[in-house]
């Protein structure tokens, strides 16, 4: 294998695990390790950052397949991210509705 075809697949493999780890922050799919479900918005955000900032420093210098890879995930995990704060918001405003027991 050539430099240019490990060093694309280092680069996926990096977008790839970010992903995943968004993923998984986000609650939408299982820890491997703990096999449950363990959300945190903030280190969501914290890999979507990470995407973003790799996409920035990298910007003129990937493949146009690369580049477009990378670019989708980041949409794809933003969409998300945001879903996933309005659901919070929502429970938020709905648990303030309810009458308190005082």
């Amino acid at each position: 294998m050539d430099k240019n075809n490990s060093n694309e697949l280092l680069f996926m493999q990096l977008v790839l695990q970010n992903q995943q780890l968004a993923m998984m922050s986000m609650g939408k799919l299982k820890n491997p390790v703990t096999d449950k479900i363990d959300r945190n918005l903030e280190f969501a955000k914290m890999s979507i950052d990470t995407l973003d900032m790799i996409a920035a420093k990298t910007k003129g210098n990937l493949s146009e397949y690369e580049d477009k890879f990378l670019n989708e995930v980041i949409k794809d995990l933003k969409l998300n991210y945001v879903d996933e704060v309005s659901k919070d918001k929502k429970a938020g405003e709905s648990k303030s509705e309810q009458p308190s027991d005082k």
